[in-house]
């Protein structure tokens, strides 16, 4: 009998974010400080590869059939393709994604795709360059934009944009960055800004609704949008098609409308620790156990255990400072 995880709520996980590093090489500002999160230099307790792995394993051996690799900026750690090539042979595991701000694209896409990683979603919050630069503390558009082109050229779909919409920073963009979706013939999922670590906290004042989001993409395309129920959109964002093109609009709401009711993922940190919820403290120690060498049985009850303890949602609208102690890079998005 093929075993499944499901919490307390009845909810099925099935997704994992996997953070490869809790480092990179940009610094936007509701994602991370200025100096970086380990301005000091130690950067020694990520898992493995091979813990990494090892650690897949036990959820697709529990039912999960989709992993994502985050960071931080997944791309900065050396060799990713050698991972890939580890948990692609997994049985069940279905979809193997990438999240990356695409600096590093151009020269790691084929390699990437080679190994088995099927899809990716590229943040890109402006597409004026000195504005890019700004939003992202030294950020280079044109590497971006090249590294766009060239996962699109060796075959990762969907490739989706990811923008975080900031009132007074990009909000001016919204329209721009829709005609750039229908162009590269993607979907562009306009994000919320979360209140999670101080990064994230003092861009609250920044929030911009998605609802106003929809309604001034609605009245740019000049034609109703229409929902999208495909399997392939399944996840956080309220997607919809646009009549007439190959483009789709994504909205994901955490704060002003959350999804909390069909969540299906958990977060593995770099670090080895099984974050439960976004926007709660909850979380679980895999690192040690691994490393004290539990056997794969006893891995794969410990990570049932932990999802046992999964809390049935967030608190970002009640209470922005709940995780204040969390950084969004350490926690992979």
């Amino acid at each position: 009998m093929k075993k499944s995880l499901i919490d307390p709520f009845q909810r099925k996980i099935e997704y994992v974010r996997v953070s490869v590093t809790d480092l990179c090489n940009y610094r936007c500002g509701y994602c991370m400080p200025e100096q970086g999160v380990h301005p000091d230099g130690h950067h020694a307790e990520y898992l493995s590869y091979e813990e990494l792995a090892r650690v897949i394993k036990a959820f697709t051996n529990l039912g999960v059939s989709k992993v994502r690799l985050t960071g931080g900026e997944p791309l900065v750690r050396k060799r990713l393709y050698e991972l890939v090539e580890m948990i692609s042979p997994l049985e069940g595991l279905e979809d193997i994604a990438l999240s990356t701000n695409a600096h590093h694209l151009g020269r790691e896409a084929e390699a990437l795709v080679k190994a088995g990683v099927h899809r990716c979603n590229i943040s890109i919050d402006s597409l004026r360059p000195q504005r890019f630069n700004k939003i992202t503390r030294g950020g280079d558009l044109e590497k971006v934009l090249s590294g766009v082109d060239k996962a699109l050229e060796v075959g990762m779909k969907p490739v989706k944009f990811n923008m975080v919409v900031m009132k007074g920073t990009n909000d001016d963009e919204i329209e721009a960055m829709v005609d750039y979706g229908i162009e590269k013939g993607v979907e562009v999922r306009f994000i919320e800004t979360m209140p999670i670590g101080p990064a994230g906290v003092s861009m609250m004042d920044q929030h911009y609704a998605a609802e106003k989001i929809l309604k001034r993409v609605k009245d740019h395309v000049g034609v109703d949008l229409i929902p999208s129920t495909d399997r392939s959109d399944a996840g956080p964002a309220r997607n919809f098609k646009i009549s007439g093109t190959d483009a789709r609009i994504g909205v994901i709401s955490a704060v002003s409308n959350h999804f909390c009711d069909s969540c299906n993922r958990v977060r593995l940190t770099a670090r080895g620790v099984l974050a439960l919820c976004l926007g709660q403290e909850d979380s679980v120690d895999l690192r040690t156990p691994l490393r004290d060498g539990c056997s794969d049985e006893e891995l794969e009850q410990i990570i049932i255990a932990a999802i046992a303890k999964k809390p049935e949602r967030h608190f970002f609208r009640e209470n922005v400072h709940n995780i204040e102690f969390r950084q969004m890079v350490q926690l992979g998005g």
